[in-house]
């Protein structure tokens, strides 16, 4: 199961990320067994990313002084086929943002794209109500629109929600599953961003291994909702349920 061979092969994950989400994301990654490091300062990021496994470009909290530690980094990634995973949070927001992603996208490589409904609409040029850096409202041909944008930046498409699409631009796939608890706390997505990239560097079969990765979160979330009806616990919980399936298996899924 991907989360054992997570912690089989501890992967190194170079996340630059944002404040909100970075402690969630370093704990998550630890409780799968991976190594999280969370530098952004320019004059470091390609010499970390160079000993890293994978690299995760978070915009969250967008400034420039880490959209030029993001570009050097992304570009020293692709130099040494280090796969590099983009989670455009809140893309469609603000001018700002919705232009530091295109520009990342033209610049850098990227192996993965994690994103909701919400920030597909910013990346595919859709018409789309966004809310902040939540999803928002509005239509979306997700299937389409994903399938489009994976064919144009050749590369893996992950929009997730109540129900999650994956695409490589060729073969696609629902997965289903999850708890709605999951949306009342800050910092789940980008975690499963963080454990893309794991999961993309822990094998050779990087599309199975995501889809799989998809399917288990939804699991861990399942099985942190059984364990706990207070929002405020939701995260430990989830942190449980991951260290859990990478130690156990399918035999903690059951509840």
């Amino acid at each position: 199961m991907i989360f054992q061979t997570i912690r089989q092969q501890q992967p190194l994950i170079h996340c630059i990320t944002n404040y909100v989400v970075a402690n969630f994301q370093a704990n998550g990654l630890l409780a799968l067994g991976a190594s999280p490091v969370m530098a952004d300062d320019s004059h470091e990021v390609e010499e970390m990313v160079a000993n890293a496994d994978a690299l995760l470009i978070n915009i969250g909290t967008l400034n420039d002084r880490i959209i030029e530690s993001m570009l050097l980094a992304g570009k020293k990634a692709n130099t040494l086929g280090i796969p590099v995973i983009l989670d455009p949070v809140g893309a469609g927001a603000t001018v700002y943002r919705k232009e530091t992603v295109h520009l990342l996208l033209s610049a850098i490589q990227f192996a993965v794209i994690r994103c909701n409904k919400g920030e597909l609409a910013a990346l595919a040029n859709v018409e789309w109500q966004q809310k902040g850096v939540d999803s928002g409202e509005g239509f979306i041909a997700i299937e389409t629109e994903a399938t489009l944008l994976a064919q144009r930046y050749n590369c893996i498409v992950i929009v997730t929600g109540k129900h999650d699409f994956m695409t490589d631009g060729v073969q696609s796939e629902w997965i289903t599953g999850g708890n709605s608890q999951m949306t009342e706390v800050t910092g789940t997505g980008c975690l499963l961003s963080a454990i893309c990239g794991a999961a993309f560097s822990s094998g050779d079969d990087p599309y199975s291994q995501l889809a799989e990765t998809l399917t288990y979160y939804k699991k861990a979330a399942e099985l942190a909702s059984a364990f706990t009806e207070d929002i405020g616990d939701i995260q430990i919980a989830l942190l449980n349920a991951l260290h859990r399936l990478s130690k156990e298996g399918e035999a903690s899924c059951i509840l």
